[in-house]
């Protein structure tokens, strides 16, 4: 689950051996900060926070301590319906560098969320058991999804192939491993924050490539059903962000007319 994620990842290290009421405000306010120096999103930094605060709470519920020191730590409460689509230009120098950095094993994870627009953290907990190459789907299980239902992931040419080139291929473990530690990647950050400012796109977010990939689909012609069903939204509100970007395909279809015009292909009557 998240939840135990966030704890096992961060929240554990820093306050997993302290006694309730040896946690202070100035505590959790430094540890909410310093998630975002770490170079995690807005969102994530808020998620921990917030799994403190429940931890609180039920702690008083339960008898455990009086008061919660997290309730008043403000939120960053960052706005992360914005989203950051790359240019062509861009998009090209982010896969200059993907493609060409001596860190193959992350860039090869940046390249499979650019290329399914799955989650990070479903890319981090995917297994080989999930991935059937010859029938090119990827089943995540509901306990990985954020909808908490299991969804299959089409995997197109450019997926198929990052899977086929991992050194984990034939392994019954997880899809990426460090083989640094022998383990499955828990995250990317700090790599990923020097891969893209070595693109030159020092704001792009890992979730963005999550994004692209939408707008992908919505530019080439896609329905937002369609969008919605691989990115596996479980309400169409969710999906509906990347509306405004159908307005330059149908723009596109629009224009086939305008061409035939200036060709003077339309008879006049």
């Amino acid at each position: 689950m998240r939840d135990d994620e966030l704890y096992r990842l961060r929240i554990k290290e820093v306050f997993g051996s302290k006694r309730l009421n040896q946690i202070t405000r100035q505590q959790l306010q430094t540890f909410h900060t310093a998630l975002l120096e770490k170079g995690l999103a807005h969102a994530t930094c808020d998620h921990h926070l917030k799994l403190l605060k429940h931890a609180f709470n039920l702690a008083i519920d339960w008898g455990l301590t009086e008061s919660n020191p997290a309730v008043r730590v403000p939120m960053f409460n960052w706005d992360n319906k914005v989203e950051h689509y790359l240019d062509s230009a861009q998009l090209e120098r982010l896969l200059d560098v993907l493609r060409g950095d001596p860190n193959r094993a992350v860039c090869g994870i940046a390249l499979f969320l650019l290329s399914t627009g799955c989650r990070l953290n479903e890319a981090l907990s995917a297994t080989w058991e999930q991935v059937n190459l010859q029938n090119r789907v990827w089943r995540i299980p509901a306990l990985n999804s954020k909808s908490k239902r299991i969804r299959s992931v089409p995997l197109n040419d450019s997926a198929i192939a990052i899977l086929s080139g991992l050194d984990t291929a034939g392994e019954d473990g997880y899809l990426f491993v460090n083989r640094q530690t022998g383990k499955p990647y828990t995250t990317i950050m700090k790599v990923w924050s020097r891969l893209r400012s070595k693109a030159g796109l020092p704001q792009l977010r890992i979730h963005d490539l999550r994004h692209q990939f939408a707008s992908f689909l919505v530019n080439s012609g896609r329905t937002l059903y369609e969008v919605q069903s691989i990115l596996g939204h479980s309400d169409a509100k969710v999906t509906q962000r990347y509306a405004h970007l159908s307005s330059k395909a149908l723009q596109d279809a629009a224009n086939t007319a305008s061409v035939m015009m200036t060709q003077g292909n339309v008879v006049g009557g």
